[in-house]
């Protein structure tokens, strides 16, 4: 992914990249070394996921940097940013409530962060983290003409969906996985299916086979409405 990034932007002609970091240190979590090799490599905000505080050293971090944003609907003394404005596009970060349980729900905070990011730039990005496509879909639908675009992500699996909707916010229910897709999920088939089979504990590892990047091209107005929302998805050697 480092050494694809900035050549992929190009080719894409994208002015802005966002990275979902949450699985970035071996499947779990994100450290601050793995969070700079990404900023260096061209990413230019990241977002988490429900594995956020899963390696310690992330929360200096997350309270020093204006270019990493942990999910809003957290406790409100969780360390982190709910909101970033990097290079006049404003980003966040939810969590879903069905099947993740974060401590409060995504459709009781949205608003008021909409609200912030609005008054300070019309490009709005969401990143909306979550496990039931329902409610993924929903956020995106309540979202519609409010802000640029809802991604989805956490599921691994991109969609096929990619879409405007009518009142110019782009969406996609997930974005879809940067790592090994000959897997499950980016774990060694292997493992999972043993884990699966056996309903026995099973240290999981990270794949090898077939990597490919994943992710979705948005193009916008200066207005913030979306006119094209695109999936995106390269084969590395």
């Amino acid at each position: 992914m480092e050494e694809r990034l900035a050549s992929l932007k190009e080719e894409l002609r994208a002015d802005f990249c966002i990275l979902n970091g949450e699985n970035l240190a071996d499947g779990v979590g994100v450290t601050p070394k793995l969070a700079d090799k990404m900023l260096e490599a061209g990413a230019d905000a990241l977002t988490l996921g429900n594995h956020v505080f899963r390696r310690g050293e992330i929360i200096p971090y997350l309270k020093e940097s204006d270019r990493i944003v942990r999910p809003a609907n957290l406790s409100s003394r969780a360390p982190g940013k709910k909101l970033i404005v990097v290079n006049g596009v404003a980003v966040f970060n939810l969590l879903g409530f069905l099947f993740i349980n974060p401590p409060v729900n995504p459709f009781e905070v949205v608003d008021d962060i909409v609200e912030q990011a609005r008054k300070r730039t019309p490009i709005i990005v969401l990143d909306m983290h979550g496990e039931a496509t329902s409610e993924k879909v929903a956020m995106s639908k309540w979202l519609d003409g409010k802000v640029t675009a809802v991604i989805g992500t956490h599921t691994h699996i991109q969609t096929n969906d990619a879409r405007v909707q009518a009142g110019g916010t782009a969406a996609i229910t997930d974005a879809g996985m940067t790592g090994p897709h000959d897997s499950v999920i980016g774990v060694q088939a292997e493992l999972a299916i043993r884990q699966m089979r056996t309903s026995m504990p099973v240290r999981f590892e990270t794949a090898s086979g077939d990597v490919r990047i994943e992710g979705v091209l948005v193009e916008c107005g200066d207005d913030g409405r979306a006119t094209s929302c695109e999936p995106v998805r390269v084969s590395v050697a």
